[in-house]
């Protein structure tokens, strides 16, 4: 995944409130006047002796937690806020201030953090900024923990920074959080990717285990997606990686009922539409895949991905029928129909995407079995000159 591809935005809140001057102890009052000038190394003295003094003191607990917070101590804040909130709810107020306040820093720090990682040049630069971001955002999650954004922003970091396995219990957090599009389609997506990392891992050993891990991953992305499919139906993403998720766990038949379902219910909806085209075209049911491409074309005309599989599934539909009549011994020309019928989608596809070799190279095999041999050789030659 690109280092920049996930984005993350910065919080604006105010400073913190403080108590006025009340009737206090030495220690406490030193505290208050040297917190005001911004002096925290004897502020902290001071309250220090004061909760040695006084382990009751919600005040100075309170105290000691903003002091902690303004010298980036958060862990020591934290406890100094839940020994005050312990003593007493007094504080709650203030805290609670204290906390969003400090939440907000941590936030904006991470934002500033990432960016520096995100256009840093050299791979040490952007590890150490990363790790900066992460480890303000965690901060930040503790002093926040309703907080959707915090956790949706770790996650982006925690992928930026290729730390799939740490992003996984975060975007799990945001999803119960908000149900976030983004947080599903990402832990989707990592987990399917996971899965095929061990599918592929089984191929070169042969270890069962990893296949095991491997079909549990496609499980759980799919025990995902399908929640997501639910929710946001209209997500492209969403439903090409839970069409993928089914294929490699090799649930075809199941993937082909839950998209035909989606279908039913959603007629207009062109993602619907081809995600069971993709899966009948797996299973070679080309006719079927066609009336849906074809429909998924009609709702939306400049829908690229789903007119350049209407090509493929011309193209392949033709040489299943050539290589029928040769497994017979039989000579045919109907097959050329299919390729006659893949032509203009492929065409029109390469002009949305000019630089797709894949595509030129494709359009000039077209050309070849329809006897086009100039055309042939410009695609072939665009192809070439792509992939130098």
């Amino acid at each position: 995944m690109s280092k920049s591809k996930y984005l993350i935005a910065l919080i604006v809140l105010g400073g913190l409130l403080f108590s006025g001057f009340q009737c206090s102890s030495t220690e406490m009052t030193s505290a208050k006047l040297y917190i005001q000038q911004k002096n925290y190394d004897k502020a902290l003295d001071a309250l220090k002796k004061e909760v040695a003094k006084n382990p009751k003191s919600d005040e100075g607990w309170y105290y000691l937690g903003v002091v902690y917070g303004e010298k980036e101590n958060y862990n020591d804040m934290i406890d100094a806020f839940d020994k005050s909130l312990s003593v007493s709810k007094k504080f709650e107020t203030n805290i609670a201030e204290s906390k969003r306040y400090f939440w907000a820093n941590l936030f904006n720090r991470g934002v500033s953090f990432f960016q520096k990682g995100s256009t840093a040049k050299d791979e040490d630069s952007i590890k150490v900024y990363y790790d900066k971001s992460i480890t303000a955002f965690d901060y930040a999650v503790r002093l926040e923990p309703d907080s959707a954004s915090t956790y949706k922003n770790l996650a982006f970091v925690y992928m930026n920074a290729q730390k799939f396995d740490e992003a996984i219990p975060v975007l799990e957090k945001l999803i119960e959080k908000d149900k976030s599009a983004d947080g599903y389609k990402f832990l989707g997506e990592i987990l399917y990717n996971k899965g095929i990392v061990q599918k592929n891992q089984y191929t070169e050993t042969k270890n069962s285990e990893d296949s095991l891990k491997s079909m549990e991953f496609f499980n759980r992305a799919i025990s995902v997606l399908e929640e997501a499919r639910k929710l946001y139906p209209n997500d492209s993403e969403v439903l090409l990686t839970l069409s993928n998720s089914y294929i490699a766990a090799n649930k075809i038949d199941v993937a082909i009922d839950a998209f035909k379902a989606g279908v039913l219910q959603e007629p207009q909806n062109k993602f619907y539409r081809y995600n069971y085209g993709v899966l009948l075209l797996g299973s070679n049911d080309y006719q079927q895949a066609e009336e849906q491409f074809l429909k998924a074309i009609e709702i939306d005309p400049n829908y690229q991905n789903a007119i350049y599989n209407l090509a493929v599934t011309y193209v392949r539909w033709g040489t299943a029928i050539n290589k029928e009549a040769e497994d017979k011994g039989e000579t045919t020309t109907d097959y050329k129909k299919k390729y006659e019928q893949a032509l203009p989608y492929l065409e029109k596809v390469v002009e949305m995407d000019t630089k797709n070799a894949a595509i030129w190279e494709l359009l000039g095999r077209v050309y070849t079995v329809l006897g086009m041999q100039d055309d042939a050789t410009n695609a072939f030659s665009k192809a070439d000159a792509l992939r130098e």
